[in-house]
């Protein structure tokens, strides 16, 4: 799940993983290796080295997280290639494509991080929901479906979080901070932690971080109105209508994480750990310079403040036992996400043609609420010895409990047009769903001869979903007399029976074929068919009474078949109430080679990924509220190239390569959602066979070096330099319905990072070129119209964020 690109981290100092190569920082010293360092994986249950294994695999070493200064998933993955991260800033949360497995228009998103085709782990907890990286061993990045070991939402790949877990042997203390300022900030952003690891015993150790993040964000918003539904939101710019503020997408963050390890014997070992972040986000990162106002490249035109808040938290209880023949892992995790917002509504109203802007100051908002809860177990036997046949089985038990609602308000419309409401609550839509996934699982490895191995994998899962939703129209209500209508709290609403017509269920098999041959001591080559899946789902909102020729359907959701016109074809050609589960099938071959005595990696590969029923976004005919549909197929082709060379035993130098083909491989109709202008009519536009797939670029290029020297005085200095070039994105399938596709770009950066003894401190610059790059678009320049003097907004784009230079520090003790 999802994942925050919240803030562009020092990519220059980012070693380059690929598939198979990892992030690894040189050892920085005197006496310096000769060769590229070894890094240990466990992403195939069993610990290896990642350059020996024959899967796609990425590694980023703990070291390059501290040194490097990355906060998110997003920012470590900015040199990656094959993976598209959709920097939506901190308020909308970042959206990961991988291999271009995306048929979504870009648009604003959720933080919660459930449905996409990527899974997250921390450690080995499922978690759909981005935690910054903090007091990390390392992050393991698998590309490809990973449906055997990981199960659900590992369509296009799996991420693990691997945090450090505390030791026995001594008492450690860590001290970190950051400073820095970008060009268009008022203010400084810091970023400061700790970390505590604590022996108690020989048997039993705390460790324990804490981390303020406080970045004073760039993006202006000048047209706020002073008060909703009284200031006119039309005036001009430094207009006494308008309060104007500074910097509104500022992110403050909270994370803090406790762990407590017993290992009694050598073969006992049990982590008990506890996470909790929360999040504070002023503001949405976007640029509405494309938009019906004149506004400059780091102005937000919308009219209200749009702030959040968020908390997450993990309780998490990993016990690992050696039973002799075979390791046994239980993985227990109970998690917790609450988000609390607000968002500018004005430009949806006023696309739904309701008349509402006649209204002169008229200006809506929408509160949102959303909590959900999760509670996971796995257990896992991996057989151990020296055996040609080596095994692993396991069973997977998840619990998603979702509830949330969605109020939206019109400040003064209700006395304006005569309605009784006082609230001025004018759309009230609320639901709950509970999910429960079940899965057993197996692989075994025969090693046929010493240089020739073979693995099959399988796994068989069912799911059971249920759900209910309501939509309410108070405001409307209040036109025929009084509007008694309560909104109901989260706990109400999840005490609501689920509705029978929701409820879906489904089982299936995945298998996983994989076998490598070891042409050399250096080189290895592998091929893999691998399958992934992702579990339907509810739409929300209400499902649509029978076509009356004398009343509006208003907004509902259409079952397949069901009439909504009195023309010939005005049936529904989808279900708009639910969609089903996804799948996705990799057939990849892969050379791995370690060359020069271990001073270079060269690796490669080529791969075919076929999508059976995508989820994909659209809109109901009613109303066009954005929801969720299959369609027939899609597919991918691409390669992915990584070199990492040790030119000299000072200079390291790294590169990267992907190529990536999407398109549908049928035609899908009504796709596209699109207007018919003037005015905002709603109109569809089919997918057809071959269109390409939005979200990701079709070519990506990195290039990455580091050179270390030690100075006359004994202490070693770093310099490092990256560049990170991708093609252009479509926003919409096809570039379809008249939408926007997004420029290429590249982004530069630097640091010199100067160490002595126990402490280092770098200074880097981010974004050397000051690049205004669009990495997100919400909606298309047909929206851009004013109706009765009121500017629709709702053309806008997510913007990377301008130059920045800092100051990075830490110290041991």
């Amino acid at each position: 799940m999802n994942q925050n690109f919240k803030r562009t981290a020092l990519a220059a100092a980012i070693a380059l993983p690929s598939f198979s190569a990892g992030f690894v920082t040189p050892a920085i010293s005197q006496e310096r290796a000769a060769v590229l360092e070894e890094v240990i994986v466990t992403a195939t249950r069993r610990a290896g080295s990642l350059q020996d294994l024959p899967i796609n695999i990425a590694a980023i070493t703990g070291d390059s997280i501290k040194e490097q200064g990355f906060g998110d998933i997003a920012e470590a993955l900015a040199y990656v290639p094959g993976i598209n991260a959709v920097d939506r800033g901190g308020r909308n949360g970042q959206q990961l494509v991988v291999r271009g497995l995306n048929a979504d228009p870009l648009g604003q998103g959720s933080n919660i991080g459930t449905g996409g085709t990527v899974a997250t782990y921390v450690g080995e907890i499922p978690l759909g929901v981005d935690m910054r990286l903090v007091d990390m061993d390392r992050v393991e990045v698998l590309l490809g479906p990973q449906g055997t070991l990981y199960g659900a939402g590992t369509m296009g790949g799996a991420i693990r979080y691997i945090p450090n877990r505390p030791n026995f042997e001594s008492t450690d203390v860590n001290v970190r901070g950051e400073l820095y300022k970008n060009s268009e900030s008022e203010d400084f952003s810091t970023d400061l932690g700790v970390t505590l690891n604590l022996p108690i015993s020989d048997t039993l150790a705390v460790r324990a971080s804490l981390d303020r993040y406080d970045d004073a964000g760039f993006i202006d918003q000048p047209f706020i109105v002073k008060v909703p539904g009284v200031s006119e939101p039309d005036s001009p710019r430094g207009s006494d209508e308008l309060a104007p503020r500074k910097d509104t997408n500022s992110q403050e963050s909270v994370t803090a994480k406790v762990a407590i390890r017993w290992q009694p014997t050598d073969n006992f070992d049990a982590t008990l750990t506890y996470y909790n972040q929360t999040e504070d986000n002023g503001g949405r990162t976007i640029s509405a310079q494309r938009g019906e106002l004149a506004t400059g490249k780091w102005e937000n035109a919308q009219r209200v403040a749009e702030p959040n808040e968020e908390e997450t938290s993990l309780l998490a209880l990993e016990v690992i036992a050696d039973l002799g023949f075979a390791e046994l892992t239980s993985a227990t995790g109970s998690s917790k996400y609450e988000e609390q917002g607000q968002r500018d509504q004005t430009d949806l109203l006023i696309s739904l043609e309701y008349s509402y802007e006649t209204f002169p100051t008229f200006t809506a908002l929408t509160r949102e609420d959303d909590r959900l809860e999760t509670f996971s177990q796995e257990l896992r036997l991996v057989s151990q010895g020296d055996s040609e046949l080596s095994w692993i089985v396991g069973a997977f038990y998840n619990k998603e409990e979702y509830v949330g609602s969605s109020a939206e308000y019109t400040p003064e419309l209700a006395d304006f047009f005569g309605s009784s409401r006082t609230d001025d609550l004018e759309y009230f839509e609320a639901g709950s769903s509970k999910l429960v996934e079940k899965a057993v699982f197996g692989e075994v490895t025969y090693e046929l001869t010493d240089a020739w191995q073979v693995t099959l994998g399988a796994r068989y899962y069912e799911y059971e979903l249920e759900a209910q939703s309501t939509v309410d129209f108070p405001l409307y209500d209040g036109f025929s007399g009084p509007s008694d209508f309560v909104a109901e709290g989260l706990n109400q609403i999840e005490m609501r029976a689920f509705d029978p017509s929701l409820a879906q269920d489904d089982s299936g098999t995945l298998f996983k074929l994989n076998t490598s041959y070891a042409l050399s001591d250096e080189v290895n080559v592998y091929g893999t068919i691998s399958e992934g899946y992702r579990i339907g789902g509810s739409n929300g909102g209400a499902p649509c009474d029978a076509y009356d020729p004398n009343a509006g359907q208003g907004n509902c959701n259409l079952a397949p078949g069901q009439q909504f016109g009195p023309g010939p074809d005005d049936f529904a050609k989808f279900d708009e109430r639910a969609y089903v589960s996804d799948t996705t099938r990799n057939y990849e071959l892969g050379v791995k080679s370690t060359l020069l005595e271990g001073r270079m990696t060269l690796n490669a590969a080529v791969y075919l990924v076929e999508w059976d029923d995508p989820q994909l976004a659209s809109a109901t005919v009613n109303a066009s509220i954005p929801i969720t549909i299959n369609a027939g197929g899609a597919e991918s082709t691409g390669v992915e190239m990584n070199i990492d060379w040790l030119a000299t035993d000072a200079l390291r130098v790294r590169g990267s390569f992907s190529h990536t083909s999407t398109e549908l491989t049928s035609d899908v109709p009504s796709l596209i959602r699109t207007i018919i202008t003037p005015g905002f009519a709603t109109a569809f536009e089919d997918g057809i066979k071959g269109d390409r797939l939005p979200g990701s670029p079709e070519n990506q290029v990195s290039l990455f070096a580091s050179y270390d020297m030690t100075l006359s005085n004994g202490n070693d200095l770093t310099l490092n330099a990256g560049y990170a070039w991708q093609g252009d994105v479509l926003s919409r399938t096809g570039g379809r319905g008249d939408s926007l596709t997004l420029d290429s770009y590249g982004i530069a950066n630097a640091a010199a990072v100067y160490r002595v003894d126990n402490w280092n401190v770098t200074f880097f610059v981010d974004n050397v070129f000051n690049e205004f790059a669009e990495s997100g678009v919400e909606q298309t320049a047909l929206f851009n119209q004013t109706v009765s003097g009121a500017t629709n907004r709702y053309f806008k784009s997510n913007v990377l964020p301008p130059r920045s230079m800092g100051l990075r520090f830490s110290m041991d003790f």
